[in-house]
């Protein structure tokens, strides 16, 4: 495999590769020497200047600019204007690495920014916001610029009382009433900062200690894996090399699994996401071996192809206890169709590529898939969001001891009707009704998304850019659009996302990655809490976790085993300018509301229990309730611990769990539990176990990465 990841370097040398700007930078140093043309060397400047920006050179950008704009008559002012954008942004993405990023801290790019956050060299930013300035005196209906300006601003410590009050976009906070507690961010205590660009995240226990690890990986083809094992003393080691995922590169998501039910999670790898032709990369399947280690069987077992994706989802589609695997492949405007490829385990092994005798070789720009059983047949269905604007689900018609097939029913359940671009997806029960519904973000702009957060702060109508998406399961076979009935209606770009219940309430929240790879794009990440499965609050400002830069996989999880779920987000953009420090964000506790973990094994069914179906019922404040999960890692891009943490309210025991196993559908039925605590239960035992895990400091300074594999 590694070899094959070197081969497969080849393809980002390439001026027409638009993510490898080293090979831009090349192209135009060749026009620039034997071009006379007045006009091509203006544009081969622009691009190398573009390109400069993007490896971080932002001083050598800014010469660029100044020399292109000391070229351009006063009277040419659409011209004049269009580079005074692009020199003030250099700049201010010049403040930001001096300070953000050379100077990092746990406040630096929270939206919005102020304490810690503010930057000690202001240069930067100063220069952006006389730009800025400048620009808008030209413009004053320039909403990047005017969003930006604020932004400047705050990084100087002069908001709101020194912007010109023509150009001040006042701060929303929907949590009016502050009704979640700031986190803190202590990835940095922790050594858990690694900062690389766009990648994936899991949070699981890999070596069945029943404390969670960390897994990274890189879209970067020259950047290797992470693999951090938690030392269970609020120290975390990392063992990158010595379990040989520190050789692999690449990978903009990844997930576990166990294919070969063998009670050790495993990883799966995805790479070649957005590059189209350049895209092609071998995904990777790793075992993982039990002592520490990890083999790459992607060849052996059969999954071995070379096509762009970042999405994926493990589940027992056929219902033999074993885990098969879905992929949506991308398929771009123009190119080779690249189907999206379902494998269907061995149960030796290996795997056998089905999709196109299943019915499900779908051929979109696929970015985001899911599966779930969503109308309750003891089937897992899929769903598949893209680029192009379908939204499609497939429903599970297998039979038993027969092929596995599966129909296109999004007409059907009323999914068809808007073709709005989308990327990442998942199914849940976010009204606790025992029924999946579907969330999917969109994904739709033609401007920077600074563009679109300056014109949500002034209420302008954006249409369906950056939408959220939200559809309510009917019990029928259909889903309801119910988005802004619940207040999602929001601008967001969701990149990397996933979901837990940060108060312990029993309703599930969300957590967004935002962004997309302009370099003058810069929104929050967004957080929305459930409000008892009626609406969704956006608590991003109080929480503090709206970090401006590019957002990618994340994952929920009770990391210091205080009761309540912390975040994980793995940052940075898909340019070498845009690497930054990953986060950690702490969940102070919200409440005195109690909690319960559920850790379940398959006997029949696959090892780790992957679409095993929960429903726990207590008695919150006198009134009786009940919450459903499904086990997964949650949303498409990001891997939450398949072990499951429930949020109880204010119960104080747990009158009933119920389990219903995927492959025999049978439902066990466990009475009179324990709150507060870590449950196991096993398929077919009638009993459960009760386990306590140590509480971790993650504050204190004498914590952190004890250890590290040196490279």
């Amino acid at each position: 495999m590694i070899d094959l990841l070197k081969a497969s370097e080849k393809y980002d040398n390439n001026p027409n590769n638009i993510f490898c700007p080293e090979a831009v930078i090349k192209s135009c140093d060749s026009i620039l020497h034997n071009s006379s043309d007045e006009n091509v060397a203006t544009e081969a400047l622009n691009k190398k200047a573009n390109a400069l920006l993007q490896l971080g050179e932002e001083q050598k950008a800014i010469d660029i600019y100044q020399d292109l704009l000391n070229k351009i008559p006063y009277g040419n002012l659409d011209q004049r204007q269009s580079v005074m954008k692009d020199m003030a942004n250099a700049y201010f993405r010049l403040g930001e690495r001096t300070n953000c990023i050379h100077n990092h801290n746990a406040e630096s790019c929270i939206y919005p920014i102020s304490n810690g956050g503010i930057h000690h060299d202001k240069t930067g930013s100063e220069k952006a916001i006389e730009m800025y300035k400048a620009i808008l005196a030209n413009d004053p209906g320039d909403l990047e610029s005017k969003w930006l300006l604020n932004i400047a601003y705050m990084t100087t410590g002069g908001y709101p009382q020194q912007v010109p009050p023509q150009f001040l976009l006042k701060i929303k906070n929907d949590d009016s009433m502050h009704l979640v507690k700031p986190f803190r961010d202590v990835a940095a205590n922790m050594g858990l900062n690694y900062k690389c660009i766009a990648g994936g995240c899991i949070i699981d226990d890999f070596n069945n200690d029943n404390y969670p690890d960390i897994v990274l990986s890189s879209w970067s083809l020259s950047e290797p894996m992470r693999y951090y094992r938690n030392n269970a003393n609020g120290t975390f080691t990392d063992v990158s090399d010595s379990s040989g995922l520190g050789y692999l590169t690449g990978g903009l998501h990844i997930m576990q699994t166990d294919y070969n039910n063998d009670g050790f999670k495993d990883i799966f790898v995805l790479r070649g996401g957005w590059k189209g032709e350049f895209g092609k990369n071998p995904n990777s399947l790793l075992r993982n071996n039990g002592d520490g280690t990890f083999t790459d069987v992607t060849k052996k077992s059969g999954l071995l192809s070379f096509h762009p994706s970042q999405t994926a989802t493990w589940a027992d589609f056929n219902n033999d206890g074993w885990l098969d695997v879905f992929i949506g492949n991308e398929t771009s405007p123009g190119e080779e169709a690249q189907p999206c490829q379902l494998f269907i385990n061995n149960k030796n092994g290996t795997f056998t590529e089905v999709a196109a005798k299943a019915g499900c070789a779908i051929t979109r720009y696929v970015k985001g898939v899911t599966s779930g059983d969503y109308n309750n047949d003891g089937l897992t269905d899929i769903f598949i969001s893209t680029m192009n604007g379908n939204k499609i689900l497939l429903k599970n018609e297998s039979v038993k001891n027969g092929a596995i097939k599966f129909e296109d029913v999004s007409k059907q359940a009323g999914l068809s009707n808007n073709l709005t671009r989308t990327f990442p997806t998942w199914f849940w029960d976010y009204d606790n009704d025992g029924w999946l519904d579907i969330l999917v973000c969109g994904y739709e702009f033609t401007q920077s998304l600074s563009y679109y957060a300056g014109a949500e702060a002034v209420q302008l109508p954006v249409g369906n850019a950056g939408k959220i998406f939200l559809f309510r399961n009917k019990h029928d076979g259909t889903f309801e659009d119910v988005t802004a009935k619940v207040g999602l209606n929001k601008v967001a770009f969701a990149m990397g996302s996933n979901f837990g219940d940060i108060d312990n309430d029993g309703y599930l929240d969300f957590y967004l990655g935002t962004g997309n790879p302009q370099l003058k794009s810069a929104v929050p990440n967004k957080l929305f809490k459930n409000m008892n499965g009626v609406s969704f609050l956006d608590v991003t400002t109080s929480a503090r976790v709206g970090n401006l830069q590019k957002g990618h996989a994340v994952s929920f999880a009770d990391l210091d085993n205080d009761g309540n779920e912390d975040i994980y987000i793995k940052m940075g953009g898909a340019y070498t300018a845009d690497a930054y420090e990953n986060s950690l964000y702490l969940n102070p506790g919200q409440n005195h509301n109690h909690w319960v973990n559920l850790s379940l094994e398959g006997t029949v069914s696959n090892r780790v229990a992957i679409g095993a179906r929960i429903k726990v019922t207590f008695k919150d404040s006198n009134t009786e309730r009940s919450v459903y999960r499904d086990v997964n890692s949650g949303g498409s891009f990001g891997s939450n611990p398949l072990q499951q943490h429930i949020g109880l309210g204010q119960a104080t025991s747990v009158e009933k769990i119920e389990i219903t196993w995927p492959v025999t559908g049978k439902i066990q039925v466990f009475e009179n539990l324990p709150v507060d605590t870590n449950i196991k239960i096993k398929e077919g035992d009638s009993k459960f176990t009760t386990y306590q895990l140590a509480r971790l400091d993650f504050i204190s300074e004498r914590h952190g990465l004890v250890a590290c594999s040196p490279k």
